[in-house]
């Protein structure tokens, strides 16, 4: 085929390329990728002209040297484009500038050679007779030099995005190889071929990338393998620029929100968000956040999941940048919907515990209640019983003569003796129903009140009394000098996690008779200290490292884990305070409750 036909589809591809390229987004791969095709076209058609007017009286020197501007810096466009397409953008420095300085001198000896023939001794359209000068030899180690740094980022990146045997990659590779040993065989004189060859080589360079850039979207930096990557992840993500213009987004964000790709690609994100997926939801607050990362390295992330649809995400929202320049914004919408329903499970769950925990204690309670009232109702039954025997010795006794009136005075103090017991029994009954009352409201009723110590202790003593008695448990109370201060919050629940660590001594004695409980209340600083001590054999130390972190329980199938669990909770939640313990094998564990006292 003619030289002349060749250089002709060579020129017709090039214009085709940069008409393509008019309708891609202004980016600087764009950019530097045009460069390269117009030094190209220029370089093409001065070959063309020079092949035309060959048999003419015009030295054919002189197409070299309008060709030179073209020749000479298309290895810099090559080498700027590389770097873009390793780091996707970059800062022109002026160090840069010294790239051009070879070229420059290139172009003017070429100019000037005539004068000096430091480029060309003897110049010929056959390169094998072509006697090159001296500064021929430095342009060309320097076009090399830059070729093949060129050859290196671009066969780097691309093998690290897309893999070594990846159609983009031997594009790349087949593209650059073709003129690189099509010249050197020239030079080298292995081959005979003429300086129209070298346009027409870097010509079909163009069109492999052209094949790259129509079929594999090769100009838009989107490798295949990576390509892969992100669709798979289960995470949905877009990808926009300064505009807030979705620019790149995975398929999984297309499955999730059921959309076409058509809707997503080069569309506002918030117009997405809002008409699209029906999102209104605190979108001023994620516009605001997509503004503040364009000027931040850092994640933003939301505390609040948001429902879009049936399903529930959390959103991050992250700055991507290349040495300081930013080049867009990922936003990452991670599906939390199952982590949601699973907190939900667990809380349910937790409220189905906590009501069983509540239930035990009621049981407890109404035992104990059983028994503190039995007592006190059997004792009023007896004193009625005597003051029965004293109402009908009183009876029978007016109008006998043998009884004096010391006698009925003695009647009667034994009547005010049988009324007081009834009165103290009455008024015991009255204290158990006052504090069961306190004890067996739902949490909806709870309120926080103020009380003192001596209330707390009235309260704990009663109802602890049937099991410490069934247990034949010592519980000794131990109140420490101006330690009797008053207290303000939910008297019911402390009572409740007093009693539990109590229960707790009670049991790990397993059966012990005669064993003591003490329970001391103290003031350190700012803080009360009720302090619940047994003398049994100590915590294991599995059971340490995991008290007040889980639901853990030494009862085996008889326990939860719950009562110390919701203990800590309840007492960091009601009163701001803290438990505390200490445990020795063998000699027995202090649980400290601390309280902040209130000035």
């Amino acid at each position: 085929m003619s030289p002349l036909i060749l250089m002709a589809i060579s020129e017709v591809s090039l214009i085709a390329l940069m008409l393509f390229l008019r309708k891609e987004k202004k980016s600087q791969l764009k950019t530097s990728f045009n460069w390269i095709l117009i030094c190209l076209f220029v370089w093409t058609l001065c070959s063309m002209l020079q092949f035309i007017f060959k048999d003419s009286n015009i030295d054919p020197l002189l197409w070299e040297q309008l060709a030179s501007f073209s020749v000479c810096f298309t290895p810099v466009a090559l080498f700027i484009f590389s770097q873009v397409f390793a780091k996707t953008k970059i800062n022109i420095k002026n160090y840069h500038l010294l790239l051009f300085v070879i070229p420059i001198i290139s172009v003017i000896l070429i100019f000037t050679n005539n004068y000096h023939h430091l480029f060309f001794k003897h110049y010929s359209l056959n390169m094998a007779e072509l006697v090159v000068g001296n500064y021929y030899i430095i342009h060309n180690v320097y076009t090399y030099l830059l070729y093949g740094i060129s050859i290196f980022y671009l066969l780097k990146y691309s093998i690290k995005n897309a893999g070594f045997f990846s159609k983009q990659s031997l594009l790349i590779l087949l593209g650059i190889l073709v003129p690189l040993t099509l010249n050197t065989l020239g030079y080298m004189g292995i081959i005979e071929i003429t300086t129209y060859m070298t346009s027409i080589s870097f010509s079909i360079l163009a069109i492999f990338f052209a094949i790259a850039i129509f079929k594999f979207k090769f100009i838009s930096i989107t490798p295949i393998a990576m390509q892969n990557i992100v669709d798979r992840m289960s995470d949905s993500f877009v990808v926009i620029n300064a505009n807030n213009i979705i620019t790149d987004f995975n398929k999984t964000f297309t499955d999730t929100f059921n959309l076409p790709a058509s809707k997503v690609r080069n569309i506002n994100i918030i117009e997405l968000l809002k008409k699209e997926l029906k999102f209104e939801d605190n979108l001023i607050n994620i516009e605001n956040a997509i503004q503040k990362v364009k000027q931040s390295s850092k994640t933003l992330y939301f505390d609040k999941e948001f429902k879009i649809g049936k399903q529930y995400f959390s959103i991050e929202i992250s700055n991507i940048s290349s040495n300081k320049n930013y080049l867009g914004t990922l936003i990452l919408f991670k599906d939390v919907t199952q982590h949601i329903e699973d907190m939900q499970t667990i809380k349910n769950n937790q409220n189905m515990l906590m009501e069983r925990e509540r239930l035990a204690s009621l049981g407890q309670l109404i035992g104990g209640i059983a028994h503190n009232l039995k007592t006190p109702i059997m004792s009023i039954s007896g004193a009625t019983e005597g003051l029965n025997d004293l109402v009908k010795e009183y009876d029978t006794s007016i109008g006998d003569p043998e009884v004096t009136n010391d006698d009925h005075h003695a009647i009667a103090n034994d009547m005010r003796g049988w009324i007081e017991k009834i009165k103290s029994y009455t008024e015991y009954m009255s204290d158990v129903i006052t504090a069961v009352k306190g004890q067996a409201v739902t949490l909806s009723e709870e309120e926080r009140v103020s009380f003192d110590i001596d209330e707390l202790i009235k309260r704990i003593n009663i109802l602890m009394r049937h099991e410490l008695k069934n247990a034949l448990i010592n519980l000794n109370f131990i109140i420490a000098p101006g330690s009797n201060v008053s207290l303000h919050g939910n008297i019911v629940s402390l009572v409740q996690v007093i009693n539990n660590m109590i229960s707790n001594s009670i049991q790990a004695y397993n059966g012990q008779t005669g064993k003591d409980i003490d329970l001391t209340v103290s003031k350190d600083s700012n803080n009360l200290i009720i302090s619940i001590k047994d003398y049994a054999g100590g915590l294991p130390k599995e059971v340490q490292d995991k008290l007040f972190k889980e639901m853990i329980t030494t009862k085996g199938k008889n326990g939860t884990g719950l009562g110390l669990f919701m203990s800590y909770s309840t007492i960091r939640a009601h009163f701001n305070g803290n438990i505390t313990f200490e445990t020795k094998q063998g000699e027995g564990t202090t649980f400290n409750i601390i309280l902040p006292i209130e000035n």
